[in-house]
C-alpha cells in the first residue's frame, strides 16, 4: 500500500501548457493587415492543441482572430496567417494572445511594433 501514492503520481495527467508566440510578421494591404504568427506548443492530439491566436489593441480589443483547427503534434513551431485585420490610423502596437483547448486564451500577451 505504502507504494500506491507514488505510482499514483507518476500515472497523473500532466498539468497543460501555454502556447509560445515565436514568430510574428505583419504587412498592410489596401484591405487591411496580413498577420503572419508562428506558435509553438507541446500538442498532444485532440486531447491538448494550440486552437487559436489573436490580435489584440492595448486596451484588450480583439481586432483578428485565427482558429485553429486541428493539433499540429508532428509539426512544431508551425506558422498560420489571418488577413484583412483593421487596425485604427494612429496604433504602433498590437499584442499577440495564444489559446489552447485546454488553458483556453494565456494570461500573456506578445507585443509586436506594426511596421511603417
Amino acid at each position: 500500500m505504502k507504494y500506491l501514492i507514488p505510482l499514483l503520481l507518476l500515472t497523473s495527467p500532466a498539468l497543460a501548457d501555454p502556447a509560445d508566440v515565436v514568430a510574428i510578421d505583419a504587412r498592410h494591404s489596401s484591405d487591411g493587415w496580413r498577420f503572419d504568427v508562428t506558435l509553438e506548443h507541446g500538442d498532444t492530439g485532440w486531447d491538448d492543441y494550440a486552437d487559436g491566436w489573436r490580435v489584440e489593441l492595448a486596451d484588450g480589443t480583439i481586432v483578428g482572430e485565427r482558429p485553429l483547427a486541428h493539433p499540429h503534434e508532428n509539426e512544431q513551431p508551425f506558422t498560420r496567417s489571418t488577413s484583412g485585420v483593421v487596425i485604427p490610423d494612429g496604433t504602433v502596437e498590437v499584442f499577440i494572445r495564444a489559446r489552447t483547448n485546454v488553458d483556453g486564451w494565456a494570461e500573456d500577451t506578445t507585443p509586436y511594433l506594426l511596421p511603417e
